[in-house]
Protein backbone atom coordinates (compact mmCIF):
# COMPACT_ATOMS: atom_id res chain seq x y z
CA UNK A 1 0.00 0.00 0.00
CA UNK A 2 1.30 3.47 -0.91
CA UNK A 3 2.20 5.85 1.91
CA UNK A 4 -0.65 8.33 2.56
CA UNK A 5 1.17 11.63 3.11
CA UNK A 6 -2.10 13.60 3.17
CA UNK A 7 -3.38 11.50 6.06
CA UNK A 8 -0.11 12.03 7.94
CA UNK A 9 -0.40 15.80 7.49
CA UNK A 10 -4.01 15.80 8.71
CA UNK A 11 -3.07 13.75 11.79
CA UNK A 12 -0.05 15.93 12.60
CA UNK A 13 -2.10 19.10 12.15
CA UNK A 14 -4.79 17.77 14.45
CA UNK A 15 -2.40 16.52 17.14
CA UNK A 16 -0.24 19.66 17.28
CA UNK A 17 -3.31 21.91 17.14
CA UNK A 18 -5.09 20.05 19.96
CA UNK A 19 -1.99 20.06 22.19
CA UNK A 20 -1.47 23.79 21.66
CA UNK A 21 -5.19 24.59 22.20
CA UNK A 22 -5.51 22.51 25.39
CA UNK A 23 -2.42 24.13 26.85
CA UNK A 24 -3.67 27.64 26.08
CA UNK A 25 -7.11 26.93 27.52
CA UNK A 26 -6.20 24.90 30.62
CA UNK A 27 -2.56 25.23 31.62
CA UNK A 28 -0.87 28.37 30.25
CA UNK A 29 -2.47 30.90 32.60
CA UNK A 30 -1.87 28.72 35.65
CA UNK A 31 1.78 28.33 34.62
CA UNK A 32 2.08 32.12 34.27
CA UNK A 33 0.58 32.73 37.75
CA UNK A 34 2.93 30.26 39.38
CA UNK A 35 5.94 31.78 37.62
CA UNK A 36 4.86 35.31 38.56
CA UNK A 37 4.47 34.35 42.23
CA UNK A 38 7.96 32.87 42.20
CA UNK A 39 9.36 35.92 40.34
CA UNK A 40 10.33 33.61 37.52
CA UNK A 41 9.74 33.26 33.79
CA UNK A 42 7.06 30.70 32.74
CA UNK A 43 8.47 27.72 30.84
CA UNK A 44 6.39 25.72 28.36
CA UNK A 45 6.66 21.93 28.41
CA UNK A 46 8.79 20.80 25.50
CA UNK A 47 5.84 19.03 23.83
CA UNK A 48 3.80 22.25 23.92
CA UNK A 49 6.71 24.26 22.54
CA UNK A 50 7.09 21.86 19.62
CA UNK A 51 3.32 21.81 18.99
CA UNK A 52 3.11 25.62 18.99
CA UNK A 53 6.08 25.87 16.61
CA UNK A 54 5.08 23.16 14.16
CA UNK A 55 1.29 23.61 14.02
CA UNK A 56 1.20 26.68 11.73
CA UNK A 57 3.91 25.23 9.47
CA UNK A 58 2.14 21.88 9.05
CA UNK A 59 -1.20 23.63 8.57
CA UNK A 60 0.30 25.79 5.83
CA UNK A 61 1.80 22.75 4.07
CA UNK A 62 -1.50 20.87 4.36
CA UNK A 63 -3.47 23.79 2.94
CA UNK A 64 -1.06 24.37 0.06
CA UNK A 65 -0.85 20.69 -0.85
CA UNK A 66 -4.60 20.09 -0.53
CA UNK A 67 -5.99 23.18 -2.25
CA UNK A 68 -3.28 24.83 -4.37
CA UNK A 69 -0.57 22.52 -5.77
CA UNK A 70 0.86 19.08 -5.10
CA UNK A 71 4.18 17.67 -6.33
CA UNK A 72 4.46 14.32 -8.11
CA UNK A 73 7.34 12.40 -9.67
CA UNK A 74 6.91 10.66 -13.04
CA UNK A 75 7.79 6.96 -12.48
CA UNK A 76 7.23 5.50 -15.96
CA UNK A 77 7.49 6.30 -19.65
CA UNK A 78 3.77 6.13 -20.48
CA UNK A 79 3.54 9.89 -21.09
CA UNK A 80 6.69 10.20 -23.22
CA UNK A 81 7.68 12.40 -24.96
CA UNK A 82 5.63 14.99 -23.01
CA UNK A 83 6.83 13.73 -19.63
CA UNK A 84 9.99 11.75 -18.96
CA UNK A 85 10.98 9.39 -16.17
CA UNK A 86 12.56 11.57 -13.51
CA UNK A 87 10.39 14.63 -14.16
CA UNK A 88 9.07 16.28 -11.02
CA UNK A 89 5.80 18.06 -11.73
CA UNK A 90 3.33 20.30 -9.94
CA UNK A 91 -0.39 19.61 -10.15
CA UNK A 92 -3.00 22.36 -9.91
CA UNK A 93 -5.34 21.15 -7.16
CA UNK A 94 -8.10 23.71 -7.75
CA UNK A 95 -8.41 23.42 -11.56
CA UNK A 96 -11.40 21.09 -11.25
CA UNK A 97 -12.64 22.13 -7.79
CA UNK A 98 -11.54 21.96 -4.17
CA UNK A 99 -11.58 18.61 -2.37
CA UNK A 100 -11.15 17.78 1.28
CA UNK A 101 -7.86 16.02 2.04
CA UNK A 102 -8.07 12.26 2.74
CA UNK A 103 -11.86 12.18 2.16
CA UNK A 104 -11.41 13.52 -1.40
CA UNK A 105 -14.97 14.85 -1.42
CA UNK A 106 -15.52 17.97 -3.53
CA UNK A 107 -16.59 21.08 -1.62
CA UNK A 108 -16.29 23.70 -4.39
CA UNK A 109 -16.48 23.17 -8.17
CA UNK A 110 -14.46 25.44 -10.48
CA UNK A 111 -14.40 23.61 -13.80
CA UNK A 112 -14.15 20.31 -15.62
CA UNK A 113 -11.37 18.57 -17.56
CA UNK A 114 -11.11 19.55 -21.21
CA UNK A 115 -9.98 17.38 -24.09
CA UNK A 116 -6.18 17.41 -24.16
CA UNK A 117 -5.68 18.18 -20.46
CA UNK A 118 -2.93 16.20 -18.73
CA UNK A 119 -4.56 15.01 -15.52
CA UNK A 120 -3.45 13.23 -12.36
CA UNK A 121 -6.01 10.90 -10.84
CA UNK A 122 -6.40 8.00 -8.47
CA UNK A 123 -6.18 4.75 -10.43
CA UNK A 124 -9.73 3.31 -10.51
CA UNK A 125 -8.57 -0.26 -9.79
CA UNK A 126 -6.33 0.81 -6.89
CA UNK A 127 -7.10 4.34 -5.59
CA UNK A 128 -3.93 4.33 -3.47
CA UNK A 129 -1.96 4.81 -6.72
CA UNK A 130 -1.77 8.07 -8.67
CA UNK A 131 -1.78 7.89 -12.49
CA UNK A 132 -1.12 10.60 -15.06
CA UNK A 133 -2.63 10.54 -18.57
CA UNK A 134 -4.14 12.85 -21.18
CA UNK A 135 -7.90 13.37 -21.49
CA UNK A 136 -9.09 12.11 -24.88
CA UNK A 137 -12.79 11.46 -24.30
CA UNK A 138 -15.34 13.57 -22.42
CA UNK A 139 -18.66 12.36 -20.98
CA UNK A 140 -20.91 11.16 -23.80
CA UNK A 141 -18.11 10.78 -26.38
CA UNK A 142 -17.62 7.65 -28.45
CA UNK A 143 -13.92 6.81 -28.79
CA UNK A 144 -12.27 4.38 -31.17
CA UNK A 145 -8.58 3.67 -31.73
CA UNK A 146 -7.68 2.07 -35.04
CA UNK A 147 -4.37 1.94 -36.92
CA UNK A 148 -2.80 4.04 -34.15
CA UNK A 149 -5.29 6.85 -34.77
CA UNK A 150 -7.92 8.21 -32.38
CA UNK A 151 -11.46 8.87 -33.53
CA UNK A 152 -13.82 10.99 -31.42
CA UNK A 153 -17.51 10.72 -32.29
CA UNK A 154 -16.61 9.41 -35.73
CA UNK A 155 -14.11 12.19 -36.48
CA UNK A 156 -10.51 11.12 -37.00
CA UNK A 157 -7.97 13.17 -35.02
CA UNK A 158 -5.32 14.35 -37.46
CA UNK A 159 -1.63 13.58 -36.96
CA UNK A 160 1.51 15.00 -38.56
CA UNK A 161 4.93 13.35 -38.75
CA UNK A 162 7.84 14.75 -36.74
CA UNK A 163 10.46 12.17 -37.68
CA UNK A 164 12.14 9.59 -35.45
CA UNK A 165 12.38 9.97 -31.68
CA UNK A 166 15.84 10.09 -30.07
CA UNK A 167 15.44 9.52 -26.34
CA UNK A 168 17.72 10.32 -23.42
CA UNK A 169 18.12 8.63 -20.05
CA UNK A 170 17.59 4.96 -19.27
CA UNK A 171 13.89 4.86 -20.19
CA UNK A 172 14.24 7.35 -23.04
CA UNK A 173 16.87 5.29 -24.84
CA UNK A 174 14.44 2.36 -24.91
CA UNK A 175 12.05 4.45 -27.01
CA UNK A 176 14.68 5.71 -29.45
CA UNK A 177 13.62 4.81 -32.99
CA UNK A 178 9.90 5.23 -32.30
CA UNK A 179 7.85 7.45 -34.60
CA UNK A 180 7.38 10.97 -33.24
CA UNK A 181 4.12 12.61 -34.27
CA UNK A 182 1.95 15.60 -33.44
CA UNK A 183 -1.65 14.77 -32.57
CA UNK A 184 -4.02 17.65 -33.30
CA UNK A 185 -6.71 17.39 -30.64
CA UNK A 186 -9.22 20.26 -30.81
CA UNK A 187 -7.46 23.20 -29.19
CA UNK A 188 -4.35 21.21 -28.19
CA UNK A 189 -1.47 20.03 -30.36
CA UNK A 190 0.80 17.60 -28.54
CA UNK A 191 3.49 15.03 -29.29
CA UNK A 192 2.92 11.29 -29.20
CA UNK A 193 5.12 8.24 -29.76
CA UNK A 194 4.24 5.20 -31.86
CA UNK A 195 6.22 1.96 -32.06
CA UNK A 196 6.25 0.45 -35.56
CA UNK A 197 5.05 -3.14 -36.06
CA UNK A 198 2.95 -3.19 -32.87
CA UNK A 199 -0.77 -3.64 -33.51
CA UNK A 200 -3.49 -1.77 -31.63
CA UNK A 201 -5.13 -4.69 -29.82
CA UNK A 202 -7.60 -2.48 -27.94
CA UNK A 203 -9.58 -0.52 -30.53
CA UNK A 204 -13.01 0.08 -28.99
CA UNK A 205 -15.46 1.54 -29.50
CA UNK A 206 -15.89 2.97 -26.01
CA UNK A 207 -18.76 5.25 -24.98
CA UNK A 208 -17.74 7.49 -22.10
CA UNK A 209 -20.35 7.48 -19.30
CA UNK A 210 -21.51 10.69 -17.65
CA UNK A 211 -19.19 11.74 -14.85
CA UNK A 212 -16.25 9.86 -16.40
CA UNK A 213 -13.32 10.51 -18.75
CA UNK A 214 -11.34 8.48 -21.28
CA UNK A 215 -7.60 8.96 -20.78
CA UNK A 216 -4.58 7.79 -22.77
CA UNK A 217 -0.83 8.03 -22.45
CA UNK A 218 1.12 9.94 -25.09
CA UNK A 219 3.41 6.90 -25.48
CA UNK A 220 0.61 5.13 -27.28
CA UNK A 221 2.10 1.64 -27.56
CA UNK A 222 3.57 1.64 -24.08
CA UNK A 223 0.76 2.91 -21.87
CA UNK A 224 -1.73 1.12 -19.66
CA UNK A 225 -4.70 3.45 -19.89
CA UNK A 226 -8.47 3.63 -20.48
CA UNK A 227 -8.15 1.22 -23.40
CA UNK A 228 -7.28 -1.49 -20.86
CA UNK A 229 -8.90 -0.64 -17.52
CA UNK A 230 -11.80 1.65 -18.36
CA UNK A 231 -12.82 5.19 -17.54
CA UNK A 232 -11.65 7.74 -14.97
CA UNK A 233 -14.48 8.68 -12.56
CA UNK A 234 -14.77 12.39 -11.81
CA UNK A 235 -14.40 11.71 -8.08
CA UNK A 236 -10.95 10.20 -8.74
CA UNK A 237 -9.51 13.42 -10.15
CA UNK A 238 -6.58 14.91 -8.25
CA UNK A 239 -5.78 17.85 -10.49
CA UNK A 240 -4.29 19.23 -13.69
CA UNK A 241 -0.55 18.90 -14.30
CA UNK A 242 0.90 22.28 -15.24
CA UNK A 243 4.69 22.54 -14.91
CA UNK A 244 7.92 20.53 -14.62
CA UNK A 245 9.89 22.01 -11.74
CA UNK A 246 12.78 19.51 -11.74
CA UNK A 247 14.17 16.57 -13.67
CA UNK A 248 16.56 14.01 -12.27
CA UNK A 249 17.41 10.91 -14.26
CA UNK A 250 21.16 10.63 -14.71
CA UNK A 251 21.68 14.09 -13.27
CA UNK A 252 19.71 17.34 -13.49
CA UNK A 253 18.33 18.25 -16.91
CA UNK A 254 18.15 22.04 -16.63
CA UNK A 255 16.44 22.37 -20.02
CA UNK A 256 13.28 20.74 -18.66
CA UNK A 257 12.95 22.91 -15.57
CA UNK A 258 10.05 25.32 -15.97
CA UNK A 259 8.51 23.46 -18.92
CA UNK A 260 4.74 23.98 -19.13
CA UNK A 261 2.76 20.76 -19.53
CA UNK A 262 -0.74 21.83 -20.58
CA UNK A 263 -0.58 24.18 -23.54
CA UNK A 264 -3.44 24.85 -25.89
Amino acid sequence: MDFDFALLLVVLTGVTGVIWAIDRLLFAKRRERIALAANDVPHEPIIVEYARSFFPVILLVLGFRSFIAEPFKIPSGSMMPTLLVGDFILVNKFAYGLRLPVLNSKIVSFGEPQRGDVIVFRYPKDPSKAYIKRVIGLPGDEITYHNKTVQVNGQEIAQSDEGIYAGSGDEGHKMSGAKLKIEHLPGVDHQILQIPNIDSHKEGPWTVPQGHYFAMGDNRDNSEDSRFWGFVPEENLIGKAFIIWMNWDQGIDFKRIGTLINRG
